[in-house]
């Protein structure tokens, strides 16, 4: 809608201004509805929750260090044994309420099928809480 105007030009020319005043209106009505929905929004309802006084009882189990060297020599708690004897430790500790974590600590050059076998022994006899300890100051050496 065009409105009359003093200067004398082309009447069929477009008109090349926005009109603003539409665009205005519908700004101030988000305004008043975003001022009114703000205070319901954060509103929240406060409720009284009871206060538990105890706490967990936690026993740490012990904790079985397990070392294999490149030569794929296995180590309990820093002491080496052969086959037999870190079978008979499996199963004893298999057996312990709570069970122990297993440590396992394995050369960078350790091949892996070594390392795969270990967790399987302690798997079959029902350790299953190991862990992978490492050295982060040697990564990327």
């Amino acid at each position: 809608m065009a409105f009359a105007s003093l200067e004398s030009g082309d009447d069929d020319a477009p008109l090349t201004e926005i009109n603003m005043v539409p665009l205005i209106d519908v700004m101030l009505v988000l305004l008043i509805i975003f001022i009114v929905t703000a205070p319901l929004l954060t509103h929240a309802v406060k409720v009284d929750l009871p206060k538990a006084a105890s706490s967990a009882n936690q026993t740490k189990p012990e904790n079985v260090q397990l070392a294999i060297d490149a030569a794929g020599q296995v180590f309990w708690n820093g002491e080496a044994v052969d086959a037999s004897a870190f079978d008979s430790r499996l199963q004893a500790a298999g057996v312990q309420q709570p069970q122990p974590e297993i440590h396992i600590r394995a050369e960078r050059v350790t091949p892996y099928e070594k390392v795969a076998q270990v967790m399987s022994d302690a798997a079959r006899n029902g350790l299953t809480r190991i862990a992978f300890v490492t050295d982060p100051s040697s990564v990327g050496r």
